[in-house]
């Protein structure tokens, strides 16, 4: 029903028995389930949902819209039945393209799992991927309870959890992914599980940073936690050599030296067209109505030219955060992980690589609405304490050093400069990563296991091959079980064991 036998096959009577379908078609035929095709006002909306337009630029064949883990099944046994590509997409926050859009195949909206059911006695709630985080912190809001989820707002849930999810909380709480209890999750072969530690032990570990690789979530059940107003904003800074030097020093300092796992930092530079922006923009968080005095005087005594930190609750700073989504540009992000220095070696290493990447940048400022960052993160050791206090998971982080995640934007106009964006992407965190390896093999920078963090992965990175060896094989083991016929591992983007 609603596949097509092509006309000349039905004059001539050949290959009678043989009917092509397509997943738009086969599913739109059922008349229960939301297909929209191109020229629709509901396709056309759901393709700007994108932060990046490369992604909205690639057109899918049609779009579904589930609204129930049943639809999703039926949606995945029809998949099974073509050779399609296709794609799934949760809030469409992932830049690289074809990671969570497609060109030419069905593209699975996941928009109706609009889900965020509290019980709050316990404060286990659970969430849909269709949310996004500054939706579920309104919802949540006035319930005395939160969720582990990222920092901009309008990040969604699917590929953050799916990612492992760092969280101005991460120092409290782990990843976001720790937060996870169990995974609703619709297999390659249209069954429905509910993956738990007890139930599927090694597939929960997997959806813990692996991705898209084993299934697709209908819903993820939380724990969420207590909290009440919180106390956060911005500092902005100008570029001058002096004060990149203070703030580089103060992310490395408050790296090694902060206790108070209530507290944490974003630290940005940015650069725009002809160095018409080339400022420092600082994310501060306190889970609580004001940090305790000192918190953060490393960076206030540096001198922001604005701070607007001040009480508010979490809801109001989910949703002020979506500031920083350029709509309408074309966004690449790559990342990388460095053992935090040495106080003595800090110039050589921190100051270096920021250098690095204002040399690798400067040759950017010509391209039409170029904005380039590069963002400083703090990925302590107690964050790998409380994640493996949580569970195992596929990043399998240890608390043997302190580390600092980076993470490297580029987000341009012209659909043009594509490619070479992304290699003036990769040129930024390969030089990173050769200076990082040369100074451990040197003995600048200490010995320690770097994973790649997969949310800020771009596509060309082997995300895989910097986790441990352990944490890959399970993965590849888990994946071979429940895809056998490859329906995700070859078939639809992403990170593949």
């Amino acid at each position: 029903m609603g596949c097509s036998v092509p006309t000349f096959l039905a004059i001539f009577g050949l290959l009678a028995s043989k009917v092509y379908c397509d997943t738009c078609s086969s599913t739109e035929a059922l008349g229960t389930i939301n297909v929209t095709r191109p020229l629709s006002l509901a396709y056309i909306f759901e393709q700007t949902q994108y932060w990046s337009a490369s992604c909205s630029a690639l057109a899918p064949s049609c779009i579904i819209f589930p609204n129930s883990a049943a639809e999703v099944a039926t949606i995945v046994k029809a998949l099974a039945n073509t050779t399609e590509k296709w794609a799934i997409k949760s809030g469409g926050h992932n830049p690289n393209n074809y990671f969570s859009s497609v060109e030419g195949g069905p593209l699975i909206s996941m928009d109706k799992f609009d889900q965020v059911i509290l019980d709050p006695a316990t404060g286990i709630v659970d969430v849909g991927p269709g949310n996004r985080l500054d939706g579920i912190a309104a919802k949540l809001q006035g319930t005395g309870w939160t969720f582990v989820g990222g920092r901009i707002g309008n990040t969604g849930v699917g590929g953050l959890v799916l990612g492992g999810g760092l969280s101005y909380m991460s120092t409290q709480y782990g990843w976001a992914a720790s937060s996870v209890l169990e995974y609703q999750l619709v297999l390659a072969n249209g069954t429905i599980a509910n993956v738990s530690a007890t139930s599927h032990p090694d597939l929960f570990t997997t959806l813990r940073g692996g991705g898209n690789n084993f299934g697709i979530v209908t819903n993820y059940r939380l724990q969420a936690h207590h909290q009440g107003n919180v106390w956060g904003g911005n500092l902005l800074f100008l570029h001058s050599p002096s004060t990149d030097s203070k703030i580089l020093k103060a992310v490395r300092d408050f790296t090694e030296y902060n206790e108070d796992e209530k507290a944490a930092v974003i630290v940005t530079a940015e650069r725009a067209n002809l160095n018409a922006v080339d400022s420092w923009i600082l994310f501060l968080f306190y889970d609580g109505a004001a940090p305790p005095a000192g918190t953060f005087d490393n960076f206030t005594s540096i001198g922001p030219i604005l701070n607007d930190c001040r009480e508010r609750t979490y809801a109001d700073l989910m949703a002020f955060s979506n500031w920083v989504i350029v709509k309408a540009s074309i966004v690449d992000i790559g990342t990388e992980t460095i053992p935090n220095p040495s106080s003595e070696n800090f110039s050589k290493t921190i100051e270096a690589l920021h250098a690095h990447w204002r040399n690798v940048s400067d040759t950017t400022l010509l391209v039409p609405g170029i904005v380039a960052s590069i963002a400083w993160q703090p990925f302590q050791k107690r964050i790998a304490q409380q994640a493996r206090a949580r569970g195992p998971d596929l990043i399998d982080a240890d608390d043997s050093i302190d580390r600092i995640i980076i993470e490297m934007n580029y987000s341009f106009l012209p659909l043009t400069e594509y490619d070479r964006m992304a290699d003036t992407l990769e040129a930024t965190y390969s030089g990173v990563r050769n200076r990082i390896v040369g100074w451990q093999a040197d003995g600048t920078l200490p010995q320690g296991y770097l994973p790649l963090f997969a949310n800020y992965g771009f596509y060309r990175q082997d995300y895989w091959g910097r986790l441990r060896p352990e944490s890959r094989a399970l993965a590849k083991r888990v994946t071979d079980e429940v895809d056998p016929e490859g329906l995700f591992r070859t078939r639809t983007g992403g990170f593949r064991p």
